[in-house]
Order: C-alpha cells, then structure tokens, then sequence
C-alpha cells in the first residue's frame, strides 16, 4: 500500500482491536469494544476501513467475513502522530511532552525512556553520518 488513509477516531478504535487479535469478524471487533454502538455501526466502519485499503478480507468463517489489517500499526501510528502534531501544536513535539508533564501523564521515568530512545537515534544517525563520508 502506498499512502496511508486517513481515519476518524473510531476507525483507528475498530483498527486497533484488529490489530490485536491479527484477524477478526465484525462480531468479533464489536464484541471488543468498549461500550460499542450498535453491530451494524461497527460494520458499516469496517466497511469504510476496507474501502479505504486499512482493512482486506482474507476468507469467510461460515457466513461472516475474516479481517486483517492491510498497514502497518506503527506506520498508521507515526502518520497519526504526525497529524496530530502538527493540527494541535504545529507540528512540534516540545509542547506536546511539555503539556503532557503538567497533565502528570509523564513521569520522570518516562522522561528517562525518552531521552534513551533520543540517544539511541542519535548514535544511529551518527553511524549514518560516519558511513555517508567513506
């Protein structure tokens, strides 16, 4: 698949319970969610997630079809992320940790991951660098 779609709120809900069982019916999806509307709501959902290449059937399980999802859950979460950043803070992530830690949705050693995960990247992008000079 080439460009990722874009979904609403409740398409990415229906996506992630897919993503966790690998395959599933619409039953199945509208059996996972958490306070659900109504089986024909998360069907017509799915529907619109295959129509937009997120979802594909892959067989039928007596008379309901079997979904599996057709991206990659941490492409569509980078894409979602990006999108976010950049309509609620212009495309910035120092606002987004910062408002965060004041929410207390970030702890000190979260901070701690984070900046592990940031020296991590920074060593892999200087081992790039190293390599495009040779």
């Amino acid at each position: 698949m080439g460009t990722l779609p874009d979904l609403s709120r409740f398409e990415l809900q229906c996506l992630r319970k897919l993503w966790n069982r690998r395959e599933g019916t619409v039953r199945e999806i509208h059996r996972d969610l958490v306070d659900p509307p109504s089986y024909s709501t998360v069907r017509k959902i799915v529907e619109r997630l295959e129509e937009k290449g997120a979802i594909e059937r892959v067989r039928k399980d007596g008379k309901a079809w079997v979904y599996r999802s057709a991206v990659s859950p941490s492409a569509m979460l980078r894409k979602e992320i990006r999108r976010f950043l950049d309509t609620a803070f212009d495309g910035a992530a120092a606002p987004l940790v910062a408002q965060l830690a004041r929410m207390d949705e970030v702890s000190v050693k979260d901070l701690r991951e984070i900046e592990k995960a940031l020296a991590e990247k920074g060593e892999g992008d200087q081992q790039a660098d190293d390599d495009s000079e040779e």
